[in-house]
């Protein structure tokens, strides 16, 4: 069985493009998350996050609105098929909504990565932004 995670969070003070950076530019993504992440802003290539734990593909990037990769963790079963990531950034007013759909999840992973997503990137980035504001 898989499972679905849908969030929806909101940066305030921010753009889009400062959000689609965190995550699709590789040196910003380590420098926030603390490990190595290796991604291009290309369709069709591959990517690793989490010092090689995640590893996919751009499936459809459209710069500052949309990600779509196929992922995948490295604990995996190898009967687990990929699953498909999808970010999507809407600015409103000075902040941003940041919604994203994380489809064919394995159930025993769900939660586990439902708080990951919270913990390893919304948390950091919000910090890493105030940081950025503050200095």
């Amino acid at each position: 069985m898989t499972k679905t995670i849908s969030q929806k969070i909101t940066f305030k003070n921010t753009t889009p493009k400062a959000l689609y950076n965190l995550y699709m530019d590789a040196k910003l993504h380590t420098l926030v998350t603390g490990a190595t992440a290796k991604i291009d802003s290309k369709e069709g290539t591959k990517f690793q996050a989490y010092d090689g734990y995640i590893t996919g593909k751009n499936l459809q990037l459209i710069k500052d609105i949309l990600i779509v990769q196929s992922w995948r963790a490295d604990d995996w079963d190898d009967q687990d098929i990929d699953s498909t990531f999808i970010m999507k950034l809407e600015p409103k007013g000075n902040d941003v909504i940041l919604k994203i759909t994380h489809a064919n999840v394995p159930e025993k992973h769900y939660d586990n990565l439902g708080k990951g997503w919270t913990k390893d990137y919304w948390e950091l980035w919000k910090n890493y932004l105030a940081n950025k504001k503050a200095k």
